[in-house]
């Protein structure tokens, strides 16, 4: 049986990586789980799945979770230094990383550390520390096993052993984008976008947070930052192509011209399914794709003037160091406020825009340089509200 902690157990991959456990019983056991403070779901997951040990974040809601539990064998903690225990666990030979946010990085760095590998969920630790998360990943001799859909696809186009193809024969990596219920609107007529509109994703059903950063186009940025990391390939040589009917979920262009796409229903159960198996596959219940209804597939290039969150992202990556933090964490404090009803949906981008010409650089930060650049960016966001230069800032 393969042993698992999953990191963000409540969430929607965790729920996710929960249903692809209970097809297979028998080749998994959860010896650990992490949430922030839905101690409501976490209580059933514990006596359904019985781990070890659980962290809530919350200190609060985890001395709650402690006395409603007292009748398991199943220990509490909280904080970060629960977090990092719940992913350290001896036992865990792979952890799922599925917080949102860069809550993520340090039980991350942690579990590698351990020698553990990776089922990665979490963007941000990529996108803000890639430059210390992948080293330290070959120095450990363990696997960075993406969730995401798109790189989960790269993935499987390189090839049935991490890495596959030798990198030198890419040419291309080609990140495929639904483009988001705004698809064809210009900045103008997005001006009055509400929350619920914006949480209306035509294709895919995810969290609220990741739901806002594919309406606003920032997540595709993330990916590409992610890709760049995750497979060893240069800014130029990744574009973005939108293909509204998400049915092919991104295509990897080699030297000689030859492309191969991986294909597939929008479900996140199958990239998660294909970590939690590496380098196996095995039967995933769902729908399938039926070509005798399909029409057509579209294809168009992304459109970064009126989502210019992904131009902002190229820029960002392309910059390097803390860049890539300031731009996660202003996109992160943004989109809060947003869901909140605290600003509007375009002040989403502007807030980046604004705090990656405020900041200054920083290169190859240190873990405590990157929290640290989060707290500024987020101190600058916030000041930056009250004094009202953003909105209008240009």
């Amino acid at each position: 049986m393969k042993k698992i902690a999953i990191l963000g157990s409540t969430g929607s991959i965790g729920t996710q990586t929960l249903d692809v456990v209970r097809n297979y019983r028998k080749d998994f056991e959860i010896v650990s789980f992490a949430a922030g403070s839905n101690i409501e779901l976490l209580e059933k997951q514990i006596r359904e799945f019985g781990p070890e040990l659980v962290c809530v974040y919350d200190e609060k809601a985890a001395k709650v979770l402690k006395e409603n539990i007292a009748d398991t064998n199943t220990k509490v903690v909280s904080g970060m230094e629960g977090l990092i225990q719940a992913a350290v666990m001896e036992k865990a030979e792979i952890v799922v990383t599925a917080f949102v946010g860069m809550i993520g990085i340090q039980p991350t760095i942690e579990a590698i550390k351990a020698g553990k590998d990776i089922a990665l969920a979490n963007k941000e630790t990529l996108v803000t520390a890639g430059h210390i998360i992948m080293p330290l990943a070959k120095e450990k001799g363990i696997h960075i096993l993406p969730v995401d859909s798109e790189h989960s696809a790269i993935l499987q186009c390189l090839g049935q052993y991490l890495g596959g193809e030798r990198k030198e024969t890419i040419s291309r990596l080609l990140i495929t984008a639904s483009g988001g219920p705004f698809r064809g609107r210009t900045r103008e007529e997005m001006k009055e976008i509400t929350v619920e509109q914006a949480l209306k994703h035509p294709n895919w059903a995810m969290g609220k947070k990741i739901t806002i950063d594919s309406a606003t186009m920032v997540n595709k940025g993330l990916e590409v930052i992610e890709a760049k990391w995750l497979f060893g390939v240069d800014f130029d040589n990744i574009q973005v192509v939108v293909q509204p009917q998400s049915l092919i979920h991104s295509m990897v262009e080699f030297e000689d011209g030859a492309i191969m796409a991986q294909l597939g229903t929008p479900d996140m159960k199958l990239p998660i399914q294909y970590a939690l198996f590496y380098p196996e596959r095995r039967f995933l219940p769902g729908q399938r794709v039926d070509f005798s209804a399909l029409s057509k597939i579209d294809f168009a290039l992304p459109d970064m003037e009126n989502f210019n969150g992904l131009a902002l992202a190229y820029k960002a990556g392309r910059m390097g160091g803390s860049m890539t933090t300031v731009f996660n964490a202003a996109n992160e404090y943004a989109v809060k406020k947003f869901l909140n009803r605290e600003i509007g949906f375009l002040d989403i981008t502007d807030s980046i825009q604004y705090a990656m010409s405020c900041q200054k650089q920083i290169e190859n930060p240190s873990v405590d340089q990157i929290l640290e650049t989060e707290r500024e960016t987020d101190e600058l966001l916030r000041e930056a509200f009250l004094k009202k230069l953003i909105g209008d800032y240009k």
